[in-house]
């Protein structure tokens, strides 16, 4: 059903000349990390944070993104939304390397022939979290191996969203409270 949406919706936000707003402020071009381990990266990321979007649901409680490396060089993706009387939407795409000297460019589609990117612009490094974008300013997510950071991470991935021209204040963040069904 969230696929079937999803594919509604961007034919209708492409008929109708609707967009998704641009929300960074600075103009200088977006820089990804200088290198990303795709093994280290794979398994299960939290919602942290997210910038509004048109095809996430307001009622998710959890938010997980799960990556696996597939045969074919693919990565599986699948994301879950849980809500808070335990139902769940589930969406499966496949992101595929844009960059392979880096690996910290990507695009995913959750319905092909549409691709979207995906670039890794912050990562710590030990793969606790990671900060991903996409080149135009219009989506930003906070991702976490854990459903909440320490305080002083926290505190710094805000203070980073904001230097890179992000408005903090529009950031939603799900409470992440609920189980994740096993993908």
């Amino acid at each position: 059903m969230l696929r079937k949406f999803l594919a509604l919706w961007a034919l209708f936000a492409t008929a109708t000349g609707c967009s998704q707003p641009v929300y960074r402020t600075r103009s200088e071009p977006l820089v990804t990390v200088p290198s990303v381990d795709l093994a280290r990266y794979a398994g299960r990321w939290f919602e942290i944070y997210r910038l509004p979007n048109g095809f996430e649901d307001s009622s998710c409680g959890t938010v997980t993104a799960d990556y696996a490396p597939r045969a074919d060089g693919l990565i599986q993706v699948v994301n879950t939304c849980v809500k808070a009387d335990g139902s769940f939407d589930r969406s499966r795409g496949v992101a595929r390397v844009v960059d392979p000297a880096s690996r910290s460019r990507l695009e995913v589609s959750f319905f092909r022939p549409f691709w979207g990117s995906y670039w890794i612009i912050e990562l710590s490094d030990d793969y606790t979290w990671a900060m991903v974008a996409e080149p135009a300013g219009k989506y930003l997510w906070l991702l976490a191996r854990s459903p909440t950071l320490p305080e002083a991470v926290d505190t710094h991935v805000r203070k980073r969203m904001t230097e890179l021209g992000y408005p903090i204040d529009k950031l939603i963040k799900p409470a992440n409270l609920l189980p994740v069904p096993a993908v």
